[in-house]
């Protein structure tokens, strides 16, 4: 039985499944580019393996323990289950339907053939054989199984062949005996052949089930088939009683790869004895069975469109806007000094970030340098910039989070590398995921110490800020400095803030300062004034904050939404919703920014974040959100989420029964290319405005020049 008020709200799981339809949407739409067509593909698999070894591995987990506890919308961990097996296989047949018919053909129109070997020409079967041979085959190490070898551990999301055999001039074996090959990843793949003016790749598992009789010499082969096991991946760590968290970590990520199955692909032509024999093996049901009929998992066809150089099957390229101040190492805390500067990636350049911390590590005036890093590379300027200060003798304090989720491996490598070059490194604290971004500069100066700031809504990587749209702001203003430092001597020590003077901080404060500002514009509209809410975020899931909303429609404010995932707030219920609209934005680039804006009686004020408005944000996680102060970045802030809500090209509304809605029918206005635009423009207007007006910006040289 359905809770009272279950449907004022949409289940969480089912609200992301339609998120990555919004994404697959992408991929079906023709008047997108190819590859880019083939890169949505394959961000749909990389997404729906994430779901199936976290969320669904979650849910499973509760049936396991007979948890009967219904969601805020009403459905119990059972129904859950169904209705997302349901929802992703009809996804999945989609996605595939996709990529065998439309995409694949075109592409093979366009000169890129993903082949079948019985496609190829002679000269590309010799290759390949050769191939094989002296590639391949060393590689490969099949598993038996009999008797004498059980079950092999399929590990989690490698694509394995399961073969059926015979002795060679034996009659019947029942069926033959069951082996496995292992399909090695570190090979790639898609093997490219030679072509005759095109590219023609063929997949790797294809190449194997070819050649198996090179593999079992003696006996015949039955039958082949390709087959991907998904494993609860999420990591489960006791942080009180582990006496090392790195250690723990490092426990954790060993057993991952063998975690309990919770879905299984296989090759459509499997024989239903093959996929029973599977599913008693890896303890799943029939409903957990996904029959592909193509390449399993279009997960690496991200990194090979990136690599086939034909521009014309991609995107037009958006060169980012360049943010240098000039070459001068002390030029960007000039700048800050002058004014607040706000940079909006990937329209504007990662460079400026860079900059930032490459001269604070060769500056002989700054002390030290303080920084959060969630998730990021050991080879990022970030963290090159951040070992040569502290090999210069500089004091340097990052708080790395181990716990980002599949980043734990590489951040625990390049943490060491940190703390090899000298720098104090803090793994997190206890209980909380660090989330916030922050980069905390102390320079020493004529008249004293002073702080210099960046914040911002997105990662310090250099590789995702091209694809991330993310606000940053740099600062030394006095308060949000003594804010920085109080923040991390609370991460970093025994320190317990009382209050911050600008910061509003989860897990202490953010919710019911986030509460507090809905129920202002609230209380504001009950009294006849104006009402107006503007939030952009990735996920709203937190009901306290979705009731707060709703009851801030009722007393007639204004609220625009813009959120890219996950919404479990049903907007257009006559009575509750009706004054809100919520938009999901899904193009080239991932809409990662947290903005939101109140109208405070006329007062305006604006806040980033690097907080969504969901449970695990607000609650269980360090996060930051800081005010706007500047009037000139208050305006650009407007008109960011102004743009947004204009889209009528990305753009889809989310209705009242839950589906989401093209807009169409007006002039075609794509938000990102406008952005783009602007920030092209903001940045020729730039280069003639004196430099005391701001950061005046200038193309950045390369390193030697």
């Amino acid at each position: 039985m359905k809770r009272k008020g279950s449907s004022l709200y949409i289940n969480r799981e089912l609200s992301w499944l339609d998120f990555n339809h919004r994404v697959l949407e992408e991929a079906l739409d023709e008047t997108v580019p190819l590859l880019e067509r083939l890169k949505f593909l394959s961000i749909v698999a990389s997404n729906l393996d994430e779901f199936f070894m976290v969320r669904v591995a979650g849910i499973k987990r509760q049936i396991a323990a007979e948890v009967v506890e219904a969601t805020a919308d009403g459905m119990t961990p059972e129904q859950q289950d169904a209705a997302i097996s349901a929802r992703v296989h009809r996804m999945v047949a989609e996605q595939y339907k996709a990529f065998n018919g439309t995409v694949r053909g075109a592409l093979r129109e366009a000169g890129v053939d993903f082949a079948e070997m019985g496609g190829l020409d002679d000269a590309q079967r010799r290759f390949l054989e050769r191939f094989f041979t002296n590639e391949v085959y060393p590689v490969l190490t099949p598993m038996a199984v009999d008797p004498g070898h059980p079950f092999p551990v399929l590990l989690n999301t490698y694509i394995y062949i399961a073969v059926r055999l015979k002795p060679v001039g034996v009659r019947s074996l029942r069926g033959g005996t069951l082996a496995f090959v292992q399909v090695p990843e570190v090979l790639g793949r898609a093997i490219q052949t030679p072509g005759h003016g095109g590219l023609t790749y063929v997949f790797l598992e294809d190449l194997i089930r070819e050649h198996l009789g090179a593999v079992f010499e003696g006996y015949e082969v039955l039958s082949a088939h390709a087959l991907r096991v998904t494993r609860d991946a999420d990591l489960t760590i006791d942080e009180e009683g582990a006496e090392d968290l790195v250690k723990a970590i490092e426990y954790e990520l060993r057993r991952r790869p063998r975690g309990a199955a919770v879905r299984l692909e296989i090759d459509k032509a499997a024989p239903t004895a093959l996929v029973k024999t599977l599913v008693t093996e890896l303890d799943l049901d029939e409903e957990d069975v996904y029959r592909i009929e193509g390449p399993l998992s279009l997960r690496p066809f991200m990194r090979l469109a990136n690599q086939i150089d034909r521009p014309n099957l991609k995107e037009p390229i958006f060169p980012p806007v360049p943010t240098s101040v000039g070459d001068d190492k002390k030029a960007i805390f000039k700048a800050i000094s002058r004014r607040d500067i706000l940079v909006h990636h990937p329209y504007e350049s990662f460079d400026i970030v860079a900059d930032f911390l490459d001269a604070a590590a060769d500056d002989p005036d700054v002390l030290a340098i303080k920084q959060t890093l969630y998730r990021t590379t050991g080879e990022s300027p970030v963290v090159k910039a951040l070992e040569r200060a502290a090999l210069k003798g500089k004091e340097v304090t990052a708080l790395v989070e181990l716990k980002a989720r599949f980043d734990e491996e590489a951040n625990i490598e390049w943490a060491r590398a940190l703390e090899e070059a000298g720098a104090h490194v803090i793994y997190g604290v206890v209980g909380f995921k660090t989330h916030c971004k922050a980069a905390l500069v102390i320079r020493r100066e004529p008249g004293g110490i002073r702080r210099y700031l960046h914040l911002s809504t997105g990662n310090y990587n250099e590789i995702t800020a091209r694809v991330y749209t993310d606000v940053g702001l740099f600062t030394d203003d006095e308060d949000l400095g003594a804010d920085a430092s109080a923040l991390f001597n609370a991460i970093t020590g025994y320190s317990q803030p009382s209050a911050f003077r600008k910061f509003i901080v989860a897990p202490m404060a953010m919710k019911d300062r986030v509460i507090a500002l809905i129920d202002r514009e609230r209380d504001r509209a009950k009294s006849g004034v104006r009402g107006r809410i503007i939030a952009k975020m990735n996920s709203l899931v937190d009901r306290e904050v979705v009731d707060a909303l709703y009851a801030a429609s009722k007393a007639g404010v204004k609220i625009d939404l813009i959120v890219r995932g996950i919404c479990c707030l049903r907007p257009g219920i006559k009575g509750t919703s009706d004054n809100i609209r919520v938009i999901s934005i899904v193009d080239r680039f991932l809409e990662h920014s947290r903005i939101f804006f109140f109208h405070n009686g006329g007062q305006e004020e604006y806040y980033l974040s690097s907080a969504d408005w969901m449970p695990r944000n607000l609650l269980r996680r360090i996060e930051t959100m800081f005010p706007l102060q500047d009037e000139e970045h208050k305006a650009r802030v407007r008109e960011i989420l102004d743009v947004e809500l204009a889209d009528t090209v990305k753009a889809r509304e989310l209705m009242a029964d839950g589906s989401y809605s093209r807009l169409r029918g007006r002039k075609a206005m794509r938000s990102q290319e406008e952005l783009y635009r602007r920030a092209k423009k903001r940045f020729e207007e730039s280069l003639g405005k004196p430099a005391t007006s701001g950061m005046k910006l200038v193309p950045r040289r390369a390193p030697g020049k």
